[in-house]
């Protein structure tokens, strides 16, 4: 495997967070790499319906779970083991022995690339996972707000301190275009996301807008990516992906 990719939020906000990670996935795929997607957010699982995908995963004669697979990308999240309405209420190590099985008891196959859901914050799930497998890069997501940008610079320093390499900060929500007038509001505020990366000597990787459709179509199961690959907000997926890509050791390197 070539490259395995954190994408974590910084902000506790979870519109366009779970979905830039899904069209992120997306996006590889597009480009003929082989993906596999892994939902490490244990407590609030998201990716099953942005991937349209429902059902216990299969076993192999080797007693490992079969990934689901739509879009082309196999995916593997603990939405997959619960009733989508169960809360999940684990503590600590419990958390961590779910982690375990979802990196150790799946059957992933050959992958280009493995796409990580982080949860928000620095907590058991973010520490377990970088110390168990290693982790080519990690993508910092934040709107452009002071406060959640408080929590993005503690997840880029939390990957540092544990020798895991930033690849930069996605601005996520960034703007917001009025669909009758056009008019474009900063609704988070402008460039804080960007005011961070140089500070923390970083760089920004992309802008996703704060629009409708995305949000729709990650709600339907048919992210933004796929269902229209040529609207403005799929080619600011793209952009970050390409971005991505250059950050991230080679397929098959």
């Amino acid at each position: 495997m070539a490259g395995t990719v954190s994408y974590c939020a910084g902000s506790a906000l979870g519109y366009g967070y779970a979905e830039g990670l899904v069209n992120l996935a997306l996006g590889l795929a597009a480009n003929n790499l082989v993906v596999g997607l892994l939902d490490a957010d244990v407590y609030g699982p998201s990716i099953p319906r942005m991937m349209n995908l429902r059902g216990n995963p299969e076993l192999t004669d080797s007693n490992l779970m079969r990934p689901l697979v739509n879009f082309g990308i196999v995916c593997m999240s603990i939405g997959f083991l619960v009733e989508e309405a169960a809360p999940i209420v684990w503590r600590g190590l419990m958390v961590m022995s779910a982690i375990q099985k979802l990196l150790r008891q799946v059957d992933w196959g050959q992958l280009d690339y493995l796409v990580i859901d982080l949860p928000p914050g620095t907590g058991d799930v973010q520490l377990s996972i970088s110390q168990n497998i290693p982790i080519s890069g990690a993508v910092i997501v934040s709107t452009p707000q002071d406060i959640a940008l408080l929590d993005a610079q503690r997840a880029a320093e939390m990957f540092r301190k544990v020798k895991v390499p930033v690849l930069g900060i996605v601005q996520n929500m960034s703007v917001f275009q009025c669909p009758k007038c056009k008019y474009e509001t900063h609704i988070f505020g402008a460039d804080g996301a960007k005011a961070l990366a140089t500070k923390l000597g970083l760089d920004v990787l992309g802008d996703i807008p704060l629009h409708l459709n995305i949000r729709e179509m990650s709600d339907k199961g048919q992210p933004i990516v796929v269902s229209y690959p040529d609207s403005p907000e799929a080619k600011a997926y793209l952009r970050l992906t390409a971005e991505v890509v250059k950050r991230l050791p080679a397929p098959h390197g």
